[in-house]
This record gives C-alpha cells, structure tokens and sequence, in this order.
C-alpha cells in the first residue's frame, strides 16, 4: 500500500503538490526503506497539533524522498504508530484536511490494512475519495464479498481497484456487483524503483505501474471534483483527498 500511495504522489495530474502521509497503524515503511529519520515526522506531528493546528502544520514535518516528493513517514513500531494516529486523530482538529484545505495542496495518506476499530479511520471519514485495493484471489474477494457494504459507508466516494493477476476484473465487477475502478499490474521492477530499492534508477512514470497509478491518480483527481457534498460533507476546494484501503486489506488516503 506504501507504494502505491508514493505512486499516486508522483504521478498526480494536477500543479497541486502532493504529500504523502503514513497513517498506518502497524508502523510505516518509508523509514526504512528510504534510510530516513524518525523525526520530523508523524509522532513529532501528532506531538505539535496538541498546541497548535494551523493548516501549514504538516509541511513542518515533512522529509523529501529522492526526487523530491515530500513525506510524512510513521513510526515503524505498532504502539508508537497506533498512539500517534489517536492524538492526531481524537483532538477533532482534522488536521490533515485543514492541511489539504490549503491552496495547492494534495494528502495522501496511507492508511495500511483498515478495520472498523482502526485508529486510521476518522482520516478516511474525513477523505473526499477512498481507494480499497484488494488481490483478485478468493480469499481476498471473500472480504470485499462481505465488508464492502460497511466500507463503503466510510467514505463519500468509495472506490475499488483491483490488485495483480487473478480473476478477470469483469466477473469480479459482475459477481461482487461492485464497479471495479481500475487494476493495478503485477510489475515488480516497477515497485522495485517506487520502493526505494538501491540500484533502481528509473523515472517512476516510465513503468507499467507508474502508468498505472497515474491514471488512477487522475481518476480519482476527477471524480473528486465532480462529487456533489451532501448534507453537512465537506466540500472541496480545489482539489480531493482520497482514502485507498478495506477492512482487512491495505489502504491509502488522499486530501487534496
């Protein structure tokens, strides 16, 4: 979920800039993958919005990846990373969609494997577009079979892609009844290069799943913008923040 959330940064379509945030209980991975600093960072975010929650917060604890894409990374520890969601989560500030509020800004937030008593879940509440990805294998579809109703209630705009080979994304659509947003391939060069892996030199883009997450990143941008708020939803700005994640399956968040 990790890279998928880096890849959706990278290639959003619009002059928005985007900033990753890692919101995953479990702990994050950009920590060690990147060989980054624990600080800034989540916990030392989630320590600042205790006195002060101004929309420019998050930039303040943000990291640059190579290339320049700014993140937020978590903790890699579950308890550290579980207590730093709640104080950010249970002050009701909604820090990260005042962060996004601010022009030219986009949240992504990835949000890790989401149940109805994660943590994470008050961000995808507050999230204009949710992602669930799951594999299209039995045992991943029998949780979308019997939690999509529930999840989808998490989120204004509840979306679902596919993850990598199985079954075909029609008679997935067809048997879940569920509309099948797009299919992210089996590519791991490409998430060996959106994953920080050493000796890995090419331009994110340039890869099938770089594409890939770029149309999604589109898609998601759109159908944001055209998504009508009901009573007493937020309305967007200029932009989207999106949740990609399922009950049991990984998850991300964007804001923008």
């Amino acid at each position: 979920m990790t890279t998928a959330a880096v890849g959706l940064a990278a290639g959003w379509p619009s002059a928005e800039q985007p900033v990753v945030v890692e919101c995953d209980p479990a702990g994050g991975d950009l920590l060690g993958r990147y060989r980054l600093e624990t600080a800034p960072g989540l916990m030392s975010l989630a320590a600042a919005a205790r006195h002060r929650a101004e929309p420019g917060l998050v930039w303040q604890h943000t990291q640059r990846l190579p290339g320049g894409l700014p993140v937020v990374v978590g903790p890699a520890g579950a308890d550290q990373a579980r207590a730093s969601l709640a104080q950010l989560t249970q002050s009701g500030t909604g820090m990260l969609r005042r962060a996004a509020n601010r022009a030219s800004t986009v949240v992504i937030a990835d949000c890790g494997r989401i149940a109805p008593d994660s943590p994470a879940l008050e961000v995808l509440r507050e999230a204009d577009v949710m992602l669930l990805l799951a594999r299209a294998r039995d045992d991943a579809l029998a949780h979308v079979a019997m939690q999509w109703p529930t999840a989808a209630r998490w989120s204004r705009r509840p979306c679902f892609v596919l993850v990598g080979d199985g079954y075909p994304t029609d008679e997935v659509a067809r048997e879940l009844e569920v509309e099948v947003m797009a299919r992210i391939p089996e590519d791991p060069k490409g998430a060996a290069v959106l994953g920080g892996r050493p000796g890995r030199r090419s331009t994110p883009a340039r890869s099938p799943l770089g594409r890939t997450l770029a149309q999604i990143a589109d898609l998601a941008a759109s159908r944001a913008a055209f998504d009508p708020p009901g009573p007493g939803r937020h309305q967007p700005r200029d932009g989207l923040r999106r949740p990609v994640g399922q009950p049991g399956q990984p998850s991300t968040a964007v804001i923008e």
